[in-house]
């Protein structure tokens, strides 16, 4: 969504809809956290096109989490009855855990970065055995 398209701002009887959505990349970012989470104790398995992908994907995501955000503030407006409020606040709610997971993944990738295979090949033979007599290599790579 980096070009300037319009947002399609969807009316109140849509929210099931967008909770889908909201509940999903949660639950998938998440997930997403978990795994890169388990790849903390060996970075070198990954390479840069992963993080590559996977800083874009969360970065983009991140400008869904804004859209979300604003299509609720606009459905708060319209002040709707009290179940459609209570699911907005758990929407809400929903969305604000979306921003945190998503920063958590992307702040992840980034220090996994400073480990994968192609950070490694990229070291000479000296670099790769100062850092092996220093213990400063990575987990995992000693």
């Amino acid at each position: 969504m980096s070009s300037p398209e319009r947002v399609n701002w969807q009316p109140i009887n849509q929210m099931p809809l967008i909770a889908g959505m909201i509940d999903a990349a949660l639950s998938d970012t998440a997930d997403h956290l978990q795994t890169l989470t388990k790849a903390r104790a060996q970075p070198h398995l990954l390479d840069d096109a992963t993080t590559d992908r996977v800083e874009r994907v969360h970065r983009e995501q991140m400008e869904f989490v804004d859209i979300y955000a604003e299509q609720l503030r606009r459905w708060q407006d319209q002040a709707p009855p009290a179940a459609q409020r209570r699911e907005l606040d758990r929407l809400e709610e929903q969305n604000r855990r979306l921003r945190q997971v998503t920063m958590e993944v992307f702040t992840l990738a980034v220090e996994l970065r400073k480990g994968t295979i192609d950070r490694f090949m990229a070291m000479t033979d000296l670099e790769l055995g100062l850092q092996a007599t220093l213990g400063t290599l990575p987990p995992g790579r000693s």
